[in-house]
């Protein structure tokens, strides 16, 4: 006579309370023979197979379980036990790793799987720091030899494989343009005029110190929230001096009194091979943050463009971080930047930091593409002049 898979089931279960594993073990192979689509015959099958100590026998029917799903967490999670007890630990691991995926979408965890989340997060750092060692000892000088920008995505796989860091996304509050490389620092052949650049600080960063000995109605603070906006990250430095800037160009409109008292910075700003967008490009001015001010993680308005820094005052205690890379400012130093991807900027020293910011077109930007996104913003500025014409 043909037993069902539920009266299997149940003969096995009634054979495990009366402590019979082993004949439990038939009933439940019968039952998954009947019935191979049901998940939980499976894993009573791998539990009464562990009891009696056929642990080959356990991993087979967990296994069994997760082929019929995939987001089994019970499965899941007596297989990490498994594959951590048998010292598997790359696998331990990976399995540990899809306990915490599927774990944290559970909106009212028990306390037990809190413990085993917990459990998870801690195998799975310890086996992270275990890999690090010797994986880094192995790869990195082999990547340390590489040029730019093959240097800097090599470190930035090895470190997010590890677990050590995260990647950051573009997040554009205005254009975004598709495909570009979401990369946090532009590398420096991107800009063969970094070096001319840096020959004129001296230059630059005198005329900066004048305007800092009287800057006049010049110095305004950066943010300047709109009145009645509030209760954000903003507030602390919302219309103060903690954040200040001596603009040269805004949004694409020069500031001629700082420009007539800045000729070699004007000459140099004019020389680059900037974005000309009425209205919106370019932007340049000197960004003074006071002592142990910070500038929140934040992100810019378009993928478009590439900020620079020309470091012009940089005592000890300051750094920035985009994405997962901190830098230092370097006097003289010019960087580029993706300012879509988050950003942060801290003085924690006792001094004033200065640097000359600018924008330029991102580098990934063909010339042909560089006047399709001129000459679409122009028009949609006309445009919404213009209601009429729509």
């Amino acid at each position: 006579m043909t037993v069902s898979s539920q009266e299997a089931n149940a003969r096995g279960m009634n054979a495990l309370r009366a402590g019979d594993a082993a004949r439990a073990i038939g009933f439940f192979e019968q039952a998954v023979a009947s019935d191979p689509t049901a998940g939980s015959l499976w894993r009573n099958l791998a539990h009464a197979r562990r009891l009696t100590g056929d642990t080959a026998g356990e991993r087979a029917a967990l296994e069994g379980a997760l082929a019929v799903d995939a987001r089994d967490l019970t499965a899941l999670i007596r297989l990490a036990q498994w594959l951590e007890r048998a010292g598997d630990r790359r696998n331990a691991m990976i399995r540990w790793s899809g306990v915490i995926q599927l774990g944290e979408q559970v909106a009212q965890p028990s306390a037990a799987l809190r413990d085993l989340l917990d459990h998870a997060r801690s195998y799975v750092a310890a086996q992270g720091v275990a890999l690090a060692g010797p994986i880094r000892k192995e790869l990195q000088p082999r990547y340390d030899g590489f040029e730019e920008t093959s240097r800097r995505r090599a470190n930035a796989f090895v470190q997010h494989a590890l677990g050590e860091r995260q990647l950051y996304p573009n997040v554009c509050a205005g254009l975004h343009y598709p495909f570009l490389p979401a990369d946090e620092f532009f590398d420096d052949r991107h800009f063969p005029w970094f070096g001319d650049l840096a020959a004129q600080t001296d230059a630059i960063r005198a005329e900066l110190e004048a305007l800092i000995a009287n800057p006049g109605e010049e110095l305004i603070p950066y943010v300047r929230m709109e009145k009645g906006v509030s209760g954000t990250k903003w507030d602390p430095l919302n219309n103060n001096l903690d954040w200040g800037a001596c603009f040269l160009w805004e949004y694409g409109e020069p500031n001629a009194p700082v420009l007539a008292r800045c000729p070699r910075t004007a000459a140099a700003l004019d020389a680059l091979p900037g974005a000309r967008i009425p209205g919106r490009a370019p932007s340049a001015f000197f960004s003074m943050l006071k002592p142990h001010t910070r500038i929140p993680p934040h992100t810019g308005v378009t993928n478009t463009r590439a900020i620079v820094h020309l470091p012009l005052i940089v005592p000890p205690g300051c750094g920035f971080r985009v994405g997962g890379e901190t830098r230092e400012w370097v006097l003289g130093r010019p960087f580029a930047f993706d300012d879509t991807i988050e950003h942060e900027a801290w003085n924690d020293s006792d001094q004033l930091r200065a640097v000359l910011i600018f924008d330029v077109w991102n580098p990934h930007l063909s010339a042909e593409e560089q006047t399709i996104v001129a000459d679409y913003c122009r028009m949609v500025d006309e445009l919404s002049a213009s209601p009429a014409n729509l």
